[in-house]
C-alpha cells in the first residue's frame, strides 16, 4: 500500500470528528467572573440565573466600584451594579443570557455588552422575560449608543 493511501484512510476518521468536537465546544457554557460589590442580592440573583444555564461563575467581591468598571472598560454612562468577563468580553449588568450567548456564538468586534442602571425585570431584578429594555455594545467597532440587543423584544 502506498504511503498516500495509508495517511488517507488514517486521517479520514479525524477529519469526520472535527466538526463535532468544535460543536461541542461551541455549546458548552463559558466560563464567568463576575465582579460586584460585597451584598448585593441581584447580582447573585444574575449569578444563579447563569449556573442555571450551566456556565461556571466564580465571584469577586470589592468595594472599589469605580476601579471595577474602569478595570473592564465600561463607560460611565453604560455603568451597573456587576461586571461579568466571559471569553473575551465583558458583560455590564442585567443583560439577558440570550443576549450572552449571541455575543459569544457571533464574536462581533466588541469589547462588550451593558444594560445600564438596573431596569426591573431584567434578569436578578425580577425576572420577567416581557421587560422591555435594550442591551448596549460598547468598545471595539461598537457605535456610541448601539442597541445590541432588545429584550422583550427578540
Amino acid at each position: 500500500m502506498k504511503k498516500s493511501m495509508i495517511y488517507a484512510l488514517v486521517a479520514a476518521p479525524m477529519l469526520s470528528l472535527a466538526p463535532a468536537a468544535h460543536a461541542q465546544s461551541l455549546s458548552e457554557p463559558a466560563a464567568m467572573v463576575m465582579t460586584k460589590t460585597p451584598g448585593c442580592g441581584c447580582c447573585d440573583a444574575w449569578a444563579d440565573l447563569a449556573r442555571a444555564e450551566g456556565h461556571t461563575v466564580e465571584v469577586i467581591e470589592t468595594y472599589d466600584y469605580a476601579g471595577m468598571k474602569a478595570d473592564h472598560g465600561v463607560p460611565n454612562d453604560l455603568a451597573s451594579c456587576h461586571s461579568v468577563k466571559v471569553g473575551d468580553y465583558v458583560v455590564e449588568g442585567h443583560v439577558p443570557l440570550e443576549a450572552v450567548k449571541r455575543m459569544l456564538r457571533d464574536k462581533p468586534a466588541i469589547s462588550g455588552i451593558a444594560v445600564p442602571g438596573m431596569p426591573a425585570g431584567s434578569p436578578g431584578m425580577g425576572d420577567d422575560p416581557k421587560a422591555k429594555f435594550d442591551v448596549m455594545a460598547f468598545g471595539g467597532d461598537a457605535k456610541e449608543g448601539e442597541v445590541y440587543y432588545k429584550a422583550g423584544v427578540e
